[in-house]
């Protein structure tokens, strides 16, 4: 029988990313200890998944089955009911096939994947074998889209049947990594208009002090939310945020609120 693919959790949290430091905050966790540790403290204040980037010794982002599987087993045995996203995220330093590669190895539960970056060598064919075997083995595929158009490419895939309609998840960035990006809930109309006829089980991350606003609105638009240090550092009213956790708690707080 064919596993059943774990739904997004209504909150998940991104507490590191791939490009932040300590020098940035000194509460981001870079080793896996520090990520287990925040995950742990982000399930406590309402985060019902996480996120996972590891990084290297020299705090580099990595795409490594060994560190990932440490990671897996160690929040396997501390948080059982965490959900456990990965992440093949190329920051330039990847191409396609490693990112396919690093998914084969590891069979994790869940995993992210950009669109644009396992379409960037155009090899439909072992993209097409890289999400039949996801969908084979139950790992949730989240696909991140940065723009409307992919969100129509991804259409186009699923039609053909390169990507598996079951279980279809996707992230809308609502906005760009660049420096002094400020995310807006307007930004959420575009990207939900032009994604409507995926059906898919659908979350957003947002940048800057109006993360939580947009996470709050894509929530009450039947939404999920990806929140975290990833993506932005300021809680509402601007101030730095203490930690994840925080982050996390003033979500899910904006969230309650909404649905009062």
């Amino acid at each position: 029988m064919t596993p059943a693919i774990a739904p997004l959790p209504r909150v998940m949290v991104a507490p590191n990313g791939a490009r932040r430091q300590k020098a940035d905050h000194s509460a981001l966790p870079v080793t896996v200890a520090e990520v287990v540790d925040c995950a742990i403290a982000c399930h406590a204040a309402g985060a019902g998944g996480l996120h996972a980037h590891v990084r290297d010794a020299s705090g580099a982002h990595v795409l490594d089955a060994g560190l990932y599987a440490e990671l897996l087993a160690e929040l396997a045995r501390r948080a059982p009911s965490l959900f456990v996203q990965v992440t093949t995220e190329a920051v330039g330093r990847y191409s396609a096939a490693k990112q396919r590669k690093l998914v084969l190895d590891l069979k994790p539960p869940a995993v992210s994947i950009a669109l644009r970056e396992i379409l960037s060598d155009g090899d439909e064919a072992a993209n097409a074998r890289l999400f039949a075997f996801c969908d084979e083995a139950g790992i949730a595929v989240q696909h991140i889209l940065f723009t409307p158009e992919e969100a129509t490419q991804l259409v186009g895939l699923v039609a053909r049947g390169i990507v598996p309609k079951r279980g279809l998840q996707v992230l809308h960035v609502l906005g760009r990594y660049t420096p002094g990006q400020v995310s807006s809930p307007a930004d959420l109309d575009a990207p939900l208009a032009t994604g409507e006829a995926l059906a898919a089980d659908w979350a957003v991350c947002a940048f800057g002090p109006a993360e939580t606003a947009c996470l709050a609105e894509a929530v009450r638009r039947g939404g999920k939310a990806r929140v975290g240090f990833e993506n932005n550092l300021h809680n509402a009213d601007g101030r730095i945020a203490r930690d994840n956790a925080e982050r996390v708690a003033e979500v899910v707080a904006a969230i309650g609120a909404a649905e009062v």
